[in-house]
């Protein structure tokens, strides 16, 4: 869905929400180095309308342009300028991506050209990023990529960053990451395909215990020397992953927590029993109770955008009366004169990830800065 309070110049192709919404993705991605502002405005002009090959090829194109400057950059010695270029690349190549079908070839050899860009970027980086592999399923585990804090200190607070369902991780090393560094922070970023291709999507959905892919990441964290486990957050980027509200019932381990509290279950819930005319909601399923409404030991913060799919109003009013355990639940709402007001924060992602990795910083305490 288009962001409602994007403005017209923002809306690429008003006739296809999907691409319009992966526009303003890239434009935004601009302010946190994921993108460039001309190079997207380039794009725009090139693309024939309505045409997704042409959208697959242009910002393929682009970002194997992209690709190859990191590289002459690394040859010469220039990181910097070689790990701006591979975050880019990276995410020009998901872009490129988004349209095609999950059974199309062209769809899978971007992806991984995309995870080789994003393993590019982790070797060039100071100091260098991990791939890691986390036991979660029998046949099926979690890949991620640890990106340790910059003070090189023997153990760092640390950020777990994953999100909904058929989200990948790449797009956390430039969003999310340069927050976490500033603020003297190891991160881990996820996702729930593993070394998996777009149709395992299908797999996780039919899966009513995803929330207990976190408990295993917590075992992972608790062996690495590198982190200060009584220091560890997780960070649910995206409003269909409840399940993080869920798996943080269930952990005690976690020091705090930035979810949705569980209110995309109770969404989910209110569709259901409106669908089926149903006046006892109690009675459709939801996979556990809303994080607010138990006894969860670690503060929650949520964020939305007053612009979102929830109404503001009715987010306080749920966070209002449903503090019943000892939980520290907050509630922020971004307004539309402040901007980040759209779903996800969209219209101004660094605006929201900057509130959030304040907040963080305030609970897990003061780690050594860049």
């Amino acid at each position: 869905m288009i962001p409602a309070c994007l403005s017209d110049d923002w809306i690429l192709c008003p006739e296809r929400e999907e691409i319009s919404a992966e526009f303003t993705r890239l434009l935004t991605a601009a302010q946190e180095g994921g993108a460039t502002i001309a190079e997207c405005l380039m794009i725009a002009r090139q693309l024939k309308r309505g045409d997704d090959q042409s959208w697959h090829h242009e910002w393929k194109k682009l970002a194997q342009a992209n690709r190859h400057r990191a590289e002459a950059a690394f040859a010469e010695g220039h990181r910097a300028t070689a790990q701006r270029n591979w975050l880019r690349a990276m995410n020009y190549y998901s872009a490129a991506a988004m349209p095609l079908d999950q059974a199309d070839e062209r769809r899978w050899v971007a992806v991984l050209a995309m995870q080789d860009c994003a393993r590019r970027f982790l070797t060039a980086r100071d100091p260098a990023g991990d791939v890691v592999t986390i036991p979660w399923l029998d046949g099926h585990s979690l890949q991620g990529y640890f990106l340790p804090a910059p003070s090189g200190r023997a153990r760092a607070p640390t950020v777990i960053c994953i999100g909904e369902p058929g989200h990948r991780k790449e797009e956390f090393l430039f969003k999310l990451a340069p927050h976490a560094r500033e603020r003297g922070f190891s991160m881990l970023a996820l996702d729930l395909f593993g070394d998996q291709r777009d149709d395992y999507l299908d797999v996780l959905l039919r899966r009513r215990d995803l929330e207990s892919s976190i408990p295993c990441v917590m075992d992972y964290l608790e062996t690495c020397s590198d982190v200060d486990f009584e220091r560890v957050a997780i960070v649910a980027d995206g409003w269909g992953s409840s399940f993080v509200a869920r798996a943080v019932l269930q952990e005690p381990r976690l020091a705090a927590a930035v979810c949705d509290g569980g209110l995309w279950d109770l969404h989910e819930r209110a569709f259901f029993a409106s669908r089926f005319a149903m006046s006892d909601v109690s009675i459709v399923p939801v996979p556990h109770a809303p994080l607010m409404a138990s006894s969860a030991d670690c503060p929650v913060l949520i964020t939305l955008g007053e612009d979102g799919w929830l109404k503001a109003d009715r987010a306080r009013q749920i966070v209002k009366t449903s503090r019943l355990g000892p939980s520290d639940v907050m509630l922020k709402v971004f307004t539309a004169a402040e901007t980040g007001a759209a779903q996800a924060h969209a219209d101004n992602p660094s605006l929201a990830n900057e509130y959030i990795f304040d907040w963080l910083e305030s609970r897990l305490g003061a780690a050594g800065r860049i």
